[in-house]
């Protein structure tokens, strides 16, 4: 049975001794979800109804919703390529959580993406909630998008978020193996090992606050100046802290969501001001995998 731990590293987390002496790592993830979310057309019974532009909507039952499904468009027709441009301006380096089947849908992106070097890490098979699916129909779903996953990107993810996950996620994870870290997890500012499943297995938590989906969740973001006022207060009091504890700022984002132009805007002006600072790690999240693999593995080595 898993045990929580809500202890954690306590008063003294570990100084993380990232490259260069940085202060601070910035990781920028882009959700590409466009695709592979519910709709009949997928085979689903009812249409998709979260993280649209529409809050608080509620599934059509046996129908498609066409708005829902031209906002999910938007993301890949329109706002994956506006974040594409921004991120290759500031040079910047990316994790994608690609949904398997959003990713075979638009193979041009996936090439850009690889050519930008980003890291394509696995968002499961599908953008679908996996809390009551059974132990074999998950383990279906997960051996499925690693298959197609590696077909579709031209190799097999070492991340994996799954965002909406079961109780058996992290074991199907460790007992399929070949994962350098999973996400699915909110817990800390450092990464860290879970052991639960038999063997060390790490944990680079995510977060929701520092995350665009607020944009599409009541009491959420309504502007991007809210999203700029966030993020810049998150980064300037984790710079700050680094003096002594270095951390994560974790930035989610989704092309239907951050795409929008009014949106992007904040965001680059977010990446204006973390470019003014030094001792700045921005990274991938395999990145701060291998470096914490190579300098923190329970075991003493690298894995």
């Amino acid at each position: 049975m898993s045990t929580r731990n809500i202890v954690g590293y306590g008063e003294t987390p570990p100084d993380p001794c990232w490259p260069n002496a940085a202060r601070i790592a910035v990781q920028f993830v882009i959700n590409y979800e466009e695709g592979g979310e519910r709709t009949l057309l997928n085979g689903d019974s009812e249409s998709e109804s979260y993280l649209t532009e529409i809050v608080g909507t509620a599934p059509m039952q046996g129908r498609r919703d066409l708005n829902a499904e031209s906002t999910y468009e938007y993301g890949s027709k329109s706002g994956f390529w506006r974040l594409h441009r921004l991120f290759e301006k500031y040079e910047i380096p990316v994790t994608v959580y690609g949904v398997t089947r959003a990713l075979e849908l638009n193979p041009g992106a996936v090439a850009a993406m690889n050519r930008s070097g980003w890291e394509i890490a696995s968002h499961g098979l599908r953008w679908i909630d996996y809390s009551s699916f059974s132990q074999d129909e998950e383990r279906a779903h997960l051996i499925q998008a690693l298959d197609l996953h590696t077909a579709t990107c031209g190799q097999r993810p070492v991340g994996w978020y799954t965002g909406r996950i079961s109780e058996n996620t992290r074991r199907l994870l460790v007992e399929e193996g070949g994962f350098l870290y999973d996400s699915d997890d909110y817990s800390d500012d450092l990464p860290y090992w879970n052991i639960e499943h038999g063997k060390p297995h790490l944990v680079i938590p995510y977060a929701l606050d520092s995350n665009d989906f607020r944009f599409a969740m009541p009491q959420g973001f309504n502007s991007g100046t809210q999203f700029l006022d966030y993020l810049r207060d998150s980064f300037d009091y984790l710079y700050s802290e680094g003096a002594c504890a270095p951390k994560i700022l974790n930035i989610g984002l989704h092309c239907r969501l951050s795409g929008r132009p009014g949106r992007t805007a904040a965001l680059e002006r977010f990446i204006q001001h973390i470019k003014e600072h030094d001792e700045v790690w921005i990274c991938r999240r395999v990145d701060i995998a291998r470096h914490w693999h190579d300098n923190f593995h329970p075991d003493g080595n690298s894995k």
